[in-house]
């Protein structure tokens, strides 16, 4: 009955949406998901008949048709990974043959991988519920930062089921193997959940902490079998192989039921229009979250920082004093709460306490919260697969719910808003991970040889060690003898390598509002230090505001003090570029320019009455003697230099400060393009700027990125130079932000065609006239002219990196 009334609800605030014209307007696509029935399958026959009458028990009368395929590869030894929504009953899929292997011989052991402690926390509850229904002594156990040093000692011997994360197998489990032979001899399954999560640094880094984890685990004589789940991505059974280093079975075909869901497009309006300017994507979520929270229906907003998710939080505490809601039913939730903070809302939610819940990407994992029957996204999540991931936290049971995407002006967010075909009839984005990234090879390397010695000829991975190992061994980190590698350093490596950021040390917040008292408010990681706790900074940590009144950069502390301020900061860095290697590089040139007169391509860019030659006679001009692009090594210096404050609710710019702190260096992957040195010349003859051109050229580019790959904007940056140092030439610059790059820009190298085309589909598909934050960056920073001039350097792009009949010229021709 409640959840019927629940049901009503939602179906009532989606009519008082429709019938809003206000609302209406802004909602460019309503998209109804039909309920689907489920479709069931038998139990295996290989199940014993106690866990299949504990899984009935618990409300499992039958599988769906996914989770017997998934179980029948398991229990025949082979290495699976499971494809299917959130919600849809992936947790049996690992759970039915682990208990299976136990109850047929209880020594054998299974380690589950999850990537947060929150997700770890979660299912070894699900875990103890299932094997107290067997009426089994079967010991499951987190093992994990948090866990008591008298409790560890019993964990490594007597655990049948060892829940971690791979920040705790990579520096508690794997260099100890010696005190965990129980676990190794007999380990029969290996557990990785959301291995979607694992792109990037992390990704590349988990391949090596399992490269670390199977030659450990061959050593003592087990072979496990890799159970994997994910979110959809395009390559899962790619990023399976790549992370377990063998063949995966692929399970992608749901057969869990789905309640009726209604998906919206919502594009705030435009309040200017000379600048297109949309309205904040802040104050639109706040709009429609209060609708649904006025009417009782339990709502969880995804924001796109943890600054928006306190920024937020914020402003429904306060949407809910006017609707006479308790403000306390009404919680942030994000990465730097400690932990009894974070289970507290968890439990909130789950129990319902909690009616509201804003959250970063932290709750959008596999964590149990409920059944929530409303998601709204504050922003575009970045990719197609987070965003369904998002949207799938509403609606986990067969009821009806809503999800709604919020745009803002980004390009990014205007691409999907005008093109909603791409996004519900697309493959969703592939992820991308770099292992052999030499940084974070060598790191493992490091860690494996202290686990145990190399063998002269032994493989690691797919990778050959050897000349790392000789390098080591230079730098007196290794020695050879006998035909082995053995470590020779005091250092423990593992300590010294993070595997979710480049740096190692996250920064405490210390909270002195207190005279005479210190406590501990949270923690940033050393990345975001810079941007969130610079000093005179506004922290906010569960909507309220704190002023940052010292930064020990060397102590990696931040001291605090609780404020009543109406503003916030947000700080802004600047970089610079060097090259070290050029790996690719490849020339276009044609040979037979096209004449004048052909399509003028503009679009809707306005057309500036002192141009003095058509957009086609340009074109034919920019493509002779074309470009050049690039792949290779590069030095980027990164400083935060200034800060901005912002005033709640109009978000206007009420004033600014200097930031002094370290520059930052590192060296990563970056792809270029270069153009003709006389680039210039020919667009001012135009009445066109060049800087403007490729600052404009640089905001698009940086945006389309993320359609292809999966990754977030900040992953990658995009930098354009006027008169780039390595060779004076006009040179647009794609750089991923982590150190010895993590195969973004190289994705790029590959795709760009593809990125070109959608980059220049943004600014042909906004109607602004001279460029606004939806396409090409404001007309305030790039100029009257900066849209005209990217849209005709893409055209010129694509004209030459496009045609198959162009002249090649790759770095072996010269």
């Amino acid at each position: 009955m409640a959840e019927e009334k629940s049901e009503s609800r939602v179906q009532q605030t989606l009519a008082a949406l429709r019938a809003s014209p206000g609302i209406r307007k802004n909602i460019v696509h309503w998209h109804k998901i039909e309920p689907r029935p489920a479709r069931y399958a038998p139990f295996p026959d290989s199940i014993p008949a106690e866990l299949t009458s504990a899984l009935k028990q618990r409300g499992f009368e039958q599988l769906y048709t996914h989770q017997a395929q998934a179980i029948n590869h398991a229990l025949n030894g082979r290495h699976v990974v499971i494809v299917t929504p959130t919600a849809s009953g992936k947790t049996l899929c690992y759970n039915a043959p682990v208990l299976k292997s136990i109850l047929d011989d209880p020594q054998s052991r299974a380690l589950y991988l999850f990537p947060t402690k929150a997700l770890s926390q979660d299912q070894m509850n699900e875990c103890h519920e299932l094997s107290a229904a067997l009426g089994r002594d079967i010991k499951v156990y987190t093992y994990d930062g948090d866990t008591p040093a008298n409790a560890r000692r019993a964990i490594r011997t007597a655990g049948h089921i060892v829940v971690t994360n791979p920040d705790m197998l990579h520096t508690g489990i794997l260099p100890h193997h010696t005190n965990w032979i129980k676990l190794f001899e007999n380990l029969k399954y290996v557990v990785i959940d959301e291995i979607h999560h694992y792109r990037g640094v992390f990704g590349a880094h988990l391949v090596n902490v399992v490269r670390r984890l199977r030659r450990i685990a061959k050593f003592y004589g087990a072979n496990p079998v890799f159970i994997c789940c994910s979110a959809t991505i395009a390559n899962p059974a790619e990023l399976a192989r790549e992370v377990v280093g063998e063949d995966c079975e692929l399970v992608d075909d749901n057969g869990a039921p789905q309640g009726e869901k209604a998906f919206l497009f919502y594009n705030p309006p435009v309040v200017n229009a000379e600048l297109g300017i949309r309205r904040s994507v802040l104050s639109e979520t706040r709009r429609l979250a209060s609708r649904f929270l006025s009417k009782g229906i339990q709502t969880i907003v995804f924001a796109r920082s943890r600054l928006r998710v306190e920024i937020l939080t914020t402003y429904l505490k306060r949407s809910a004093v006017r609707l006479r809601i308790d403000p306390e039913r009404v919680k942030g939730y994000r990465g730097g709460y400690l932990p009894l903070e974070r289970r507290a809302i968890e439990q909130g939610v789950r129990d319902g306490s909690i009616l509201g819940v804003v959250s970063t990407n932290a709750l959008e994992l596999g964590i149990d919260i409920g059944r929530l029957q409303a998601a709204i996204l504050a922003g575009y999540p970045g990719n197609i697969a987070s965003t369904w991931q998002q949207g799938g936290r509403a609606g986990r049971s067969a009821g009806a719910s809503v999800v709604i995407l919020i745009a803002s002006s980004s390009p990014l967010d205007q691409f999907m808003m005008n093109h909603p075909e791409y996004f519900f009839g697309a493959s969703p984005e592939a992820a991308v991970v770099n292992p052999d990234n030499l940084a974070i090879l060598a790191s493992h390397v490091k860690c494996a040889t202290f686990e145990l010695p190399f063998e002269d000829g032994e493989a690691f991975g797919d990778v050959n060690p050897e000349p790392l190992l000789n390098y080591l061994e230079r730098e007196e980190i290794v020695r050879h003898a006998a035909g082995r590698w053995y470590w020779s350093n005091e250092a423990f490596p593992a300590e010294g390598v993070s595997l979710r950021t480049p740096g190692v040390e996250n920064f405490v917040i210390i909270d002195v509002t207190q005279a005479g008292q210190q406590r501990t408010l949270g923690e940033v990681d050393y990345d975001s230090a810079p941007m969130l706790i610079h000093e005179d900074a506004i922290y906010m940590h569960q909507s309220r505001p704190y002023f940052v009144e010292r930064l020990d950069w060397d102590g990696r502390t931040a001291y605090v003090r609780q404020v009543k301020v109406d503003y916030y900061t947000d700080a802004q860095s600047k970089s610079e570029i060097r090259v070290i290697e050029v790996d690719e590089h490849e020339k276009f040139a044609v040979p037979d320019v096209a004449q004048p007169g052909g399509t003028d391509r503009t679009d809707n860019v306005a057309q500036p009455p002192s141009a003095v030659t058509s957009d086609a006679q340009l074109l034919a001009a920019l493509c002779n003697p074309g470009i050049a692009r690039n792949f290779g090594d590069v030095s980027v210096q990164t400083v935060v230099a200034k800060y901005k404050k912002i005033k709640f609710e109009t978000h206007e710019n009420v004033g600014w400060g200097d930031v002094h702190l370290p520059q930052s260096e590192i060296q990563t992957e970056a792809y270029w393009i270069t153009f003709r040195p006389e680039l210039k010349q020919i667009l001012s003859q135009a009445g066109l700027d060049m800087g403007a051109g490729l600052n404009a050229l640089a905001h698009a580019v940086n945006n389309a990125v993320p359609v292809f790959a999966l990754c977030d904007p900040r992953d990658i940056f995009t930098v354009p130079m006027v008169r780039a140092p390595f060779d004076q030439l006009p040179t647009l610059y794609v750089y991923d932000r982590y150190p010895g790059g993590i195969g973004l820009s190289r994705r790029v190298y590959s795709i760009d065609v593809d990125v070109f085309q959608a980059a220049r589909r943004m600014i042909a598909d906004c109607p602004c006239s001279e460029g606004c934050p939806s396409c090409t960056g404001p007309a305030l920073e790039t100029g009257s002219t900066g849209k005209r001039t990217a849209a005709l350097l893409l055209d010129q792009l694509l004209e030459q990196i496009a045609d198959p009949t162009l002249q090649h010229h790759t770095a072996s021709d010269e």
